[in-house]
């Protein structure tokens, strides 16, 4: 189902994310008047407690009035693995697929999940196994699916989370399942802080971008240059028992903050194609972060909006 409205700029829609529970009606109703036009809501491993419908109702009559939408709605866990949570997590895709039409939107976002401590290569049986059936079930219920790209600190040859790091693994998935259902929730900063750079993506992958997090990322290349990508701290070895605290060589930002150019990536975006939104997610930024939370998140919002273009103005009739 895609959103239509009269104003073109909503082609690409600036929101944000919000927790998915009892609280979020409330959450909603103190954070639209900053202007944001879409909200994805989000679980943690499970969503098992989320009366779904229930939730739509109360979120629906806070947007009451107003353009803004539920964007989407994700579920955060390991679905590939086998303990008892990740059976969980497995349910709780299923329950997000079967119940995205009650927010009026089509697109599901999440982890892949991953074998723990098991290559990315040596995943995709069973990436297959989960994957193809509940490919299968939102293609009959309209859904997409859009796999987050972080590597929850994992490489390629082990982790906990998600195999959808990077190009690589993201052509071995889609082979391995065929459908046009999966497609990636994308952002410039997990390719960032792997050193990747993620504007030539947007030509070649577009078309799997069902759903784009606003983050981005500061790259500290006077650090790297130093002490490479691999160190957090740096022990003096003349000096034993003493050590330097060495900074991050990348941080999370939230946008207009960070290293991206905002303006070129929606201009990228749009070229492409791509009509959705662009939730920021916050909670990341070292700076603006606790009280200027949401300072940093309505600074993203406006600044994103000025990047689409700022204001619309329709065409004069001819």
């Amino acid at each position: 189902m895609e959103h239509q409205s009269p104003n073109a700029a909503l082609d690409i829609r600036i929101g944000t994310l919000v927790s998915a529970g009892t609280a979020s009606a409330n959450y909603i109703r103190q954070i639209l008047p900053h202007g944001f036009e879409s909200f994805s809501l989000t679980s943690w491993q499970t969503n098992k407690d989320v009366d779904y419908p229930k939730l739509a109702a109360e979120v629906h009559s806070e947007l009451e009035g107003s353009e803004a939408i539920i964007s989407s709605i994700a579920v955060f866990g390991n679905p590939l693995d086998h303990e008892e949570l990740d059976v969980e997590t497995l349910r709780s895709w299923e329950r997000a697929i079967d119940n995205a039409h009650e927010f009026g939107c089509n697109v599901v976002a999440g982890f892949t999940g991953r074998l723990r401590g098991v290559p990315i290569h040596e995943n995709l049986d069973r990436f297959r196994e989960v994957w193809a059936p509940l490919a299968d079930r939102a293609e009959k219920r309209g859904v997409l699916i859009a796999f987050e790209n972080c590597d929850m600190g994992g490489t390629w040859q082990s982790g906990d989370w998600n195999i959808a790091h990077n190009p690589t693994s993201w052509q071995l998935m889609f082979d391995a399942v065929d459908s046009d259902a999966l497609g990636l929730e994308w952002e410039p900063c997990h390719q960032m802080v792997s050193l990747i750079d993620p504007m030539p993506q947007i030509e070649e992958w577009g078309h799997r971008f069902y759903h784009v997090h606003g983050k981005d990322a500061t790259i500290r290349w006077d650090v790297v240059r130093k002490y490479g990508v691999h160190s957090s701290v740096h022990a003096d070895i003349a000096l034993p028992g003493k050590v330097q605290m060495v900074p991050p060589f990348a941080y999370h930002r939230t946008p207009g903050f960070g290293d991206s150019n905002w303006t070129e990536v929606i201009s990228r975006l749009r070229a492409v194609g791509y009509k959705g939104s662009i939730d920021i997610e916050g909670w990341h930024d070292p700076v603006y972060r606790e009280e200027l939370e949401m300072t940093g998140q309505v600074r993203a919002l406006n600044y994103l909006k000025e990047c689409r273009g700022g204001s619309f103005a329709p065409n004069p009739e001819l």
